[in-house]
């Protein structure tokens, strides 16, 4: 049965199929395991899960609510957990090491309630910095990980890991990468379950939350006879390790990967034993030697890290110590960015000898195709306030040629790009105001730190506090464009209102960075090329420690608002008797509306936005607004 209704698809009925990304499944699982408190901060590819939340959590009868980062929280839904609510927090690969400080020491204390820890990988480092493989944090903190391959395992495994985190009394963590967070597949839905809603907190043994010397050596054993009982009663259960098949030669793997095995099988047309591992934390070397047996060839198919291949061959010494493993140690398969369907069949036909078909390997139409098509960097967005920054940025330092620039993540980290390059590094949330702190003390380069507003609130503030303390000497640009923008469009600290649109108090930033110390604080409209450039001359001159807010929305929310409001979107033109084709408005501003005409240059109405941030640009007045128009910004200034 395929439901069609108004309702958000995760709120479906019980009984009915319904198309569901993989995370959206996460969210109809925790509901059915009677979610009632869940907190997050957004990255990609773990975003929709609290996006969906978002939308649903009032008439689902939940709590949810983007914190200021990810160990925040992990807080928020530990102590509804230990107040006896089940609970959920949600975070992509890297924010799992900013959770990683309340997380280790929260499987010594363990939960009352269930309690679900969703971590979302991304090999290939689609959006992220890296392409860390979240197993270890498993293997290092004690807490079982299940892993789902499809949609369906998705909303099953949820639910069941609130169920065994209850029995256990331990945090359970799901792990998905972008290829399941992002696909979408059937969902078969089960009962929803309305969560407690209200807790109490009161111990049942008043040292089970304190971690200190002699308490926390107690509950890291305890922890550890934890695991071994999950390791035996978990281990074997077909829900999530599975043997499917038969032969001597076997393929081991788990995720999404295992998609791909089941393909390559059948594409290649050959039989073996397969093992699915679903439970990757902890893993059982009995299940291991079972899948071993008269096995003369394995082959292990995982992304990113060989954590299971090192399993199987620490468990091959006694079960099996005469078969042949191929993997990632073995050179067979890459150790870097997430696998494909032709990469799995490939490689297991190489490693078998066996012929692919001729239907089957790269088309070299599709490679003539491929280079056909010109290269499309990403770009910020027409009417970006960033743009503007960074182009006035660029402007006022060009006299320095030794200035350091240091970079943040959001959508401002585009600006490394031609023709601003005013970001030398970007390394972590944060990590912008703490690496000038530390230049500051070690160089005596200017130095300019570029952090958006939502970052400032997750992770800005401590190193912004420590400069002040410190004396160090550096210029700090908050880009604020009101909102969690890279994600999205989440809400944060800055923001009126909250995850679930209600009305919130919206906590001023220059306040805060005043509050801090910070005697040089410029709040200026980026689109103000004049002030924005004072301003920014002025904190570079400041001896110590200097703010300048560049605060204007994000050009989408503008565009969102004014369509809401039936506005017409009208664009600006290159007027062609003054336009000399000097192409500066190409060469230093970079809006993609801006198009080289041969002659001239040209602006595109389908892609422009209209916010006139670009007429100051040309040195010959050329850009001009057509009839209509209503520029965004009002008194702009060269």
């Amino acid at each position: 049965m395929t439901l069609r209704c108004e309702l958000h698809p995760v709120l479906s009925p019980e009984g009915v199929r319904v198309a569901l990304l993989g995370n959206e499944a996460i969210v109809r699982g925790a509901l059915e395991a009677g979610l009632s408190v869940a907190a997050a901060y957004p990255g990609t590819p773990s975003t929709e899960i609290g996006e969906t939340l978002s939308k649903v959590a009032k008439e689902a009868g939940v709590y949810f609510e983007w914190s200021a980062n990810e160990k925040v929280a992990t807080e928020v839904a530990a102590a509804a957990a230990w107040s006896g609510v089940r609970s959920m927090t949600m975070m992509k690969h890297v924010g799992f090491n900013v959770a990683s400080d309340a997380i280790f020491t929260l499987a010594y204390a363990g939960v009352k309630a269930g309690m679900v820890i969703v971590s979302a990988d991304d090999p290939s480092a689609h959006s992220s910095q890296n392409e860390q493989d979240n197993r270890y944090y498993a293997f290092s903190t004690y807490l079982p990980m299940l892993e789902p391959s499809t949609s369906q395992e998705a909303k099953d495994i949820t639910k069941e890991a609130f169920e065994l985190s209850e029995k256990y009394r331990v945090p359970f963590i799901v792990r998905t990468t972008t290829r399941l967070s992002h696909s979408r597949g059937p969902v078969l839905t089960g009962p929803l379950t309305r969560g407690k809603g209200e807790g109490y907190f009161m111990p049942e043994n008043w040292d089970d939350y304190l971690q200190v010397g002699a308490i926390a050596r107690k509950h890291h054993k305890r922890l550890i006879e934890i695991i071994s009982k999950i390791e035996k009663e978990l281990s074997a259960d077909q829900r999530f390790n599975r043997i499917e098949g038969d032969g001597d030669v076997g393929i081991l793997t788990s995720g999404v990967s295992y998609n791909y095995v089941y393909e390559a099988l059948r594409v290649l047309n050959v039989e073996a034993k397969v093992l699915k591992m679903g439970l990757t934390y902890p893993v059982s070397y009995k299940v291991l030697g079972e899948f071993l047996e008269g096995l003369h060839t394995a082959i292990v198919v995982e992304e990113l890290e060989p954590y299971l291949e090192l399993n199987l061959m620490a468990a091959s010494k006694e079960y099996n110590p005469d078969v042949k493993i191929y993997g990632k140690l073995s050179g067979h398969f890459p150790r870097v960015a997430e696998y494909t369907p032709l990469i799995v069949v490939e490689r297991i036909a190489n490693i078998l000898g066996v012929s692919l078909p001729k239907d089957v390997g790269p088309n070299p139409i599709y490679k003539d195709a491929e280079a056909m098509v010109p290269p499309r960097p990403p770009v910020l967005c027409p009417a970006c306030p960033h743009r503007a920054t960074g182009y006035v940025l660029r402007k006022v330092t060009r006299k320095f040629k030794d200035i350091i620039f240091v970079g943040d993540i959001g959508c401002y980290a585009l600006l490394f790009q031609k023709p601003f390059q005013v970001e030398h590094i970007t390394h972590a949330m944060g990590s912008s105001i703490g690496f000038a702190n530390g230049f500051s003390q070690s160089t005596r380069q200017p130095i300019v730190a570029l952090i958006g507003d939502s970052t400032f609130f997750h992770a800005g503030i401590p190193a912004l506090l420590n400069a002040v303390h410190n004396k160090h000497r550096f210029l700090t640009i908050i880009l604020d464009n009101r909102i969690t923008a890279m994600t999205g469009h989440q809400s944060h600290p800055g923001v009126p209102y909250d995850a679930m649109g209600r009305e919130a108090p919206a906590l001023d930033i220059e306040a805060i960075v005043k509050s801090l110390g910070v005697d040089y604080v410029r709040t200026v409209d980026p689109y103000n090329f004049r002030e924005l450039e004072e301003a920014i001359r002025g904190g570079l001159e400041h001896k110590g420690v200097s703010v300048v807010i560049a605060r204007r929305e994000c050009a989408l929310l503008t565009v969102g608002r004014l369509r809401r409001k039936g506005e017409r979107i009208v664009p600006y033109r290159v007027n062609p008797e003054k336009c000399t084709h000097c192409k500066v408005c190409i060469s230093t501003y970079s809006c993609p509306a801006f198009k080289d005409a041969g002659e001239k240059v040209e602006i595109d109405p389908a892609v422009c936005f209209g916010c006139g941030s670009c007429v100051p640009v040309c040195p010959f007045n050329a850009i001009e607004p057509i009839e209509g128009a209503r520029p965004w910004f009002k008194g702009g200034e060269k």
